[in-house]
């Protein structure tokens, strides 16, 4: 073939490099064509309630990951798993499962298939994490009962935090629902609940139950009907009423068998459809733990409680040292808390042993137990650090990350953080003078074995007086430390020391007889019951025989 010199390059004649030339032009018109042709769309269905997820963003973001406890998969688990179990039931279990569940279910064979499934579930593959729900449960079963009793529910109603939580109010799922009763955030205030930086009472084992209360009060009263009831606080009333009505069924289960009838977008979701049969289950399980081999649920665990109202602005710290208790052990009792202060815009629902209710209101009723009273909620900037804020507002840095629960150095832009007002940084600025002015007047140096509380019964004055007299914000201190304590002069410390003299003069020691109890021993002598546990350290769970010894101070 006959080759063609073109500008310096050996090519082939003209003629027969078109082919390619024209498959490239081909390509380019196929991808130009593609570019215009219009885009194909996946159809998305729009999300539910998008104003509450929203706000469940805007409120989880700002919880740290201790805080978080994410539901336990057996909460909901899948159903490849509840079938696993379901030849394993023995003869004594399918007795239990046809047994009466207490609300008077009344249910067919594909309804007692499903309930058998997560029956032998919970009794066989879940057990360790049912026998752990039910310990669990023991703090709060007395209390929901009651409350239910009270408010004419049905006593089963008890068993919706097992299904709903495991009966953990410190639990989230990844929709954003909290607490024992798993509430929503919008469904959580509108039945009475906060929930904002300050504080999330969905938390709160004791208010939350009452607003679940005060719901499924509204549920039932709306459908008449318990197993719809359940149904729309799993799946909500909206979505329940729409499907009555699409449907035409009238009870939970003839809509269950016609779910498929339904739009995608209106159908039962698999959760809620597994929501009644699962409960029923938990229900038969509860009243049948002994014939199950389950240990039977112990009604008095319970800590006996006492509910405060504490007000805005309280230094929840240290109300937690007033009582002898640190930070970790506040919080168990009181989860609902996201802050080391209470929020200074209202009073808040503060729940602690009967045996520290004294110490506890004795401190909330001082006048320093409010020193976050004023306070401005600061968002970080970039750029910013906990030193730079701590100059910028006068607060010293240690202040700033106690108050908001932080321990690392690390803030990011955007997260929300607390800052102490006028009158708190006066508060610290006035502790400070304090501090300096009570050294220079000392009259008291610390000695071995020494505590703030055995200094203040020594000379007859509160533990609260001699902690503002000497500016301190803790209980704590060291060997040398020198203090000042009010009115010590020597006319004055030889009275205070007689008559601590004369207060041990009249410790009794008294000894437990046979069918003595705290409440006997108490009226005889004309104290509190509250007092005998204090100062014999006992608590409610303590027991006393005949022979112990009781100190008892008669005054």
């Amino acid at each position: 073939m006959k080759k063609v010199k073109t500008f310096g390059l050996e090519s082939y004649p003209a003629k027969k490099s078109r082919f390619p030339a024209l498959m490239l032009v081909a390509l380019m018109a196929l991808a130009l064509f593609a570019g215009c042709a219009p885009k194909k769309t996946a159809q998305v269905e729009p999300p539910v309630n998008k104003v509450e997820n929203n706000a469940t963003v805007a409120v989880e973001s700002e919880y740290k990951d201790s805080e978080v406890e994410v539901l336990e998969p057996e909460v909901d688990p899948s159903l490849e798993e509840v079938k696993e179990e379901e030849e394993n039931l023995t003869p004594e279990e399918h007795k239990v499962l046809l047994s009466d569940s207490g609300i008077d279910f009344n249910l067919d064979e594909h309804d007692t298939k499903e309930v058998q499934q997560y029956f032998a579930f919970f009794t066989h593959k879940a057990r360790k994490t049912f026998t752990r729900w039910l310990k669990r449960s023991e703090n709060f079963l007395p209390y929901v009962r009651k409350q239910l009793s009270e408010n004419g529910l049905p006593q089963d109603i008890a068993m919706l935090p097992f299904a709903e939580s495991g009966y953990n109010a410190w639990a989230y799922s990844r929709a954003g629902a909290a607490g024992m009763w798993q509430f929503m955030p919008y469904t959580g205030r509108k039945f009475g609940l906060r929930v904002d930086w300050w504080m999330d009472e969905r938390r709160d084992p004791y208010e939350a139950t009452k607003s679940a209360i005060k719901y499924l009060t509204v549920l039932h009263d709306m459908f008449g009907d318990w197993y719809l009831a359940l149904a729309a606080y799993n799946a909500g009333e909206g979505k329940i009423s729409r499907a009555l009505r699409k449907t035409g069924c009238e009870d939970f289960f003839d809509l269950s068998r016609n779910n498929h009838k339904l739009s995608y977008r209106h159908r039962l979701r698999r959760e809620t459809k597994n929501y009644v049969p699962k409960f029923i289950a938990i229900s038969k399980i509860f009243k049948n733990l002994d014939e199950l081999g389950f240990d039977k649920i112990d009604w008095e665990a319970a800590t006996e409680m006492s509910h405060l109202k504490v007000p805005g602005g309280t230094d929840l710290l240290a109300l937690a040292n007033a009582c002898g208790m640190k930070w970790k052990q506040f919080r168990r009792y009181n989860p609902h808390f996201r802050r080391q202060v209470s929020p200074p815009d209202a009073e808040s629902n503060v729940h602690l042993p009967v045996t520290v209710a004294a110490d506890a209101s004795e401190y909330i009723s001082s006048p320093g137990s409010r020193p976050f009273a004023g306070y401005v909620r600061y968002r970080i900037r970039r750029g910013d650090s906990w030193y730079r804020i701590s100059r910028r507002y006068g607060v010293p840095v240690r202040v700033l990350k106690s108050v908001n629960n932080y321990r690392s150095n690390l803030i990011k832009p955007g997260q929300y953080v607390m800052i102490p007002g006028k009158e708190s940084t006066r508060s610290f600025a006035s502790s400070k003078s304090t501090r300096r002015y009570a050294r220079k007047r000392a009259n008291y140096r610390v000695r071995r074995g020494d505590t703030l509380w055995s200094i203040s019964r020594s000379y007859n004055i509160s533990l609260n007086t001699l902690k503002r007299a000497n500016g301190l914000r803790s209980s704590r201190l060291k060997i040398g430390q020198k203090l000042y304590i009010p009115d010590n002069s020597a006319s004055k410390t030889k009275l205070a020391r007689s008559q601590a003299k004369a207060a041990k003069k009249q410790l009794v020691n008294y000894r437990v007889r046979r069918g003595d109890n705290l409440w006997a021993i108490a009226r005889r002598f004309g104290v509190k019951v509250s007092s005998l546990m204090r100062w014999n350290r006992l608590s409610s769970k303590s027991i006393i025989r005949p022979g112990d010894r009781i100190k008892v101070y008669v005054r």
